[in-house]
């Protein structure tokens, strides 16, 4: 389990790599329903959080590692996230993306100067085979979210969030693999435990809500999970490390639907002037369409992870028919 000092280390060495994202206030008519804002994750240089993990483990490895190389496994931010830190860093990077990878996180990836290897669609198959790769060729695995280095890394966004806003009552952070949810919680409850963290899911890739519920880690099929508009929340389980990080700090896991997801972003656009891909936009959908699930509170962040979305996928939720707010 990650500790406070470890995320104040991380802070530290991402000074000058990972932007400090402003807090945007979001306009609304529902009065009631308190301040929110939105944590802009999609500023950061690659348009994702996951720059914040990537550089911290990279720069956390000795030069000997760095010599060897490093090797990941993802379906686009994280790929992004190491291909950024290795360069800056100086460091041979190799990624194992998915086949249906969306074009433009491959095509920046690479742009990066990552070598890019594309296996099946699973999670499973990437990483399986970013480990074979290791063994053959020596290089130190980066994981996307199971290792506490990576978690460290993220959970900086929990400090920026207390220390920009300390009357913050909750927070909605979405979930794939857990590793920002995992680090942004440990760094909440460690410095004030009355703040409540959310953790939000698409319903079809739900495996952590269903995990978190039945008290053991849940696995959902590559099939299921691939169904999902959020493409960056398309992990089949969680791992060991950030699930029992999710035991430990989360108050609660709720889902959303496609069609909460999309509106969502459509009212990010149109509402507050700020692109985000799907997965960055769940924790909108989550405040949006499940506010009864929600603690009342008076001030509220939502953290838009990403705004790495194809345009395609982009004018086509744009263009379709709006679906009404529900509490």
């Amino acid at each position: 389990m990650v500790n406070l000092d470890d995320i104040k280390l991380a802070q530290r060495r991402l000074e000058g790599i990972a932007l400090r994202t402003p807090l945007v206030p979001y306009s609304q008519d529902d009065n009631e329903a308190g301040q929110l804002y939105f944590k802009p994750e999609n500023f950061q240089p690659i348009g994702a959080f996951k720059i914040r993990g990537a550089y911290n483990k990279i720069a956390s490895l000795t030069d000997e590692e760095k010599q060897r190389g490093v090797i990941t496994y993802s379906s686009g931010n994280h790929a992004q996230g190491v291909a950024y830190a290795a360069r800056e860093l100086g460091v041979r990077a190799v990624v194992v993306m998915p086949g249906n990878a969306p074009r433009v996180k491959l095509a920046n990836t690479k742009a990066l100067g990552a070598m890019v290897i594309q296996v099946g669609n699973g999670s499973e198959e990437r990483r399986i085979k970013a480990e074979e790769l290791a063994a053959e060729h020596g290089y130190t695995i980066i994981p996307p979210y199971n290792d506490d280095t990576i978690i460290a890394g993220q959970g900086t966004v929990g400090l920026e969030i207390l220390e920009d806003l300390p009357q913050v009552n909750t927070i909605l952070v979405p979930i794939g693999g857990g590793g920002l949810a995992s680090g942004l919680a440990a760094a909440v409850k460690m410095t004030n435990p009355k703040v409540r963290v959310i953790g939000v899911e698409p319903a079809l890739a739900g495996d952590a809500h269903a995990s978190l519920r039945a008290g053991k880690m849940v696995e959902f099929a590559a099939e299921q999970v691939g169904q999902t508009i959020a493409d960056g929340l398309r992990a089949q389980h969680l791992g060991d490390i950030t699930f029992a990080h999710i035991q430990n700090y989360i108050d609660d896991i709720i889902t959303v639907s496609e069609d909460e997801i999309k509106e969502a972003v459509r009212r990010m656009v149109f509402g507050a002037h700020l692109v985000a891909e799907p997965s960055g936009a769940v924790a909108f959908a989550g405040y949006l369409f499940h506010r009864q699930e929600l603690p009342p509170a008076a001030f509220s962040v939502a953290v838009i992870t990403g705004g790495n979305v194809e345009p395609e996928v982009l004018t086509q939720i744009l263009t379709e028919p709006r679906v009404e707010q529900s509490f």
